[in-house]
């Protein structure tokens, strides 16, 4: 099993020193340089960030520089999201992030965590974790979703929460960690 066939199935993995897992950071941040750096919403802007997705881009998505990928690949982004300024998504795991999402600025999707011993994380071991989001969420600025967590349809992530856990639709989190703090009747 390759080092990236043990990274997509949340199994531990030399994300550090694998080759062929350094290239396809190198060629993230390649496309994340030039999509951060082109002319707002121009074809080479556009290009860039197809590159960096490996597909095309959905209806209605709107993603504003600058926006950092680890790998790019790993993440989609449903019709009508909306991604502002100067998120990050360490997709090591998969991103699936769902329909009409929109994400304040700043905010960020953490799928890696590292051993506790340092022995082992010195050895450039990571697992990675996917995150999923449902449709019509909302993030504030500031947000951070850790690995293996899934945010249901119909969310409300306050400003500044850290979510750590799963999270049921329809609900509104706040907090460090985030907790549900009511329900919305959509």
């Amino acid at each position: 099993m390759t080092e990236k066939e043990k990274m997509l199935s949340g199994e531990w993995h030399d994300a550090n020193f694998d080759k062929d897992l350094v290239e396809e950071r190198r060629r993230a941040e390649i496309n994340c340089h030039e999509f951060n750096t082109a002319e707002p919403s121009s074809g080479k802007q556009l290009s860039a960030l197809k590159s960096l997705l490996g597909k095309d881009i959905p209806q209605g998505v709107t993603v504003l520089a600058p926006v950092y990928f680890d790998y790019g690949i790993s993440t989609s982004l449903g019709e009508g999201t909306f991604v502002n300024h100067g998120c990050y998504f360490m997709d090591g795991g998969r991103i699936n992030i769902g329909k009409n999402v929109f994400i304040g600025p700043f905010c960020g999707f953490y799928t890696a965590s590292h051993p506790m011993k340092y022995e082992e994380r010195n050895k450039g071991l990571e697992r990675a974790l996917p995150i999923n989001i449902g449709d019509n969420c909302w993030f504030g600025a500031n947000v951070s979703v850790l690995q293996g967590v899934t945010i249901g349809s119909g969310c409300v992530i306050a400003a500044g929460s850290v979510v750590t856990h799963d999270l049921p639709d329809n609900c509104v989190a706040a907090g460090v960690p985030a907790v549900v703090k009511k329900y919305i009747e959509q």
